[in-house]
């Protein structure tokens, strides 16, 4: 299967139209919220300090997260550094690669869209272990506490 990682704002209006129905299972939904929540964080406008990038398998959406920057990070995130938030994989793709295949591709569309921009950060909490257990095997490495007892991860670009 053909997979790559495409900005939100460069998918066709079918593909678009495609993502509106991408569903995590319920439980999972705590830790990542639904793909309107996540969309609805995309500006109206263009706007550098957001974007929104989907993982399409055959040219059709599978995945989803959203990457902010400065002055959109969270207050735990450090100065010169991206955040990675809402990753989300549809139900019927999960236990494909897919939510690895985000990570791989990740660090380059990151490069691409910031160049200044040299790590990536995000917060997971400890008992999100299957997301905990994806990110550290995709290299990301525990900072310490972001807060309330989530996990700061880190990937230096």
């Amino acid at each position: 299967m053909n997979a790559r990682l495409a900005r939100y704002d460069d998918l066709s209006a079918v593909q678009q139209a495609q993502l509106v129905n991408l569903e995590v299972h319920p439980e999972q939904l705590r830790f990542c919220g639904d793909i309107q929540a996540a969309l609805h964080f995309l500006p109206g406008e263009p706007q550098d300090g957001v974007l929104g990038f989907v993982l399409l398998a055959d040219e059709m959406p599978v995945a989803f997260l959203l990457l902010k920057r400065h002055p959109f990070v969270p207050h735990w995130a450090a100065a010169g550094s991206a955040t990675l938030h809402a990753l989300q994989v549809d139900k019927h793709a999960q236990g494909r690669g897919f939510g690895a295949a985000c990570l791989q591709a990740l660090p380059e569309a990151a490069r691409r869209a910031w160049p200044q921009v040299r790590e990536l950060l995000l917060s997971v909490g400890t008992d999100n272990q299957a997301a905990m257990s994806l990110y550290l095997k995709q290299g990301w490495v525990d900072t310490g506490e972001a807060y309330r007892g989530e996990r700061r991860l880190a990937l230096i670009l």
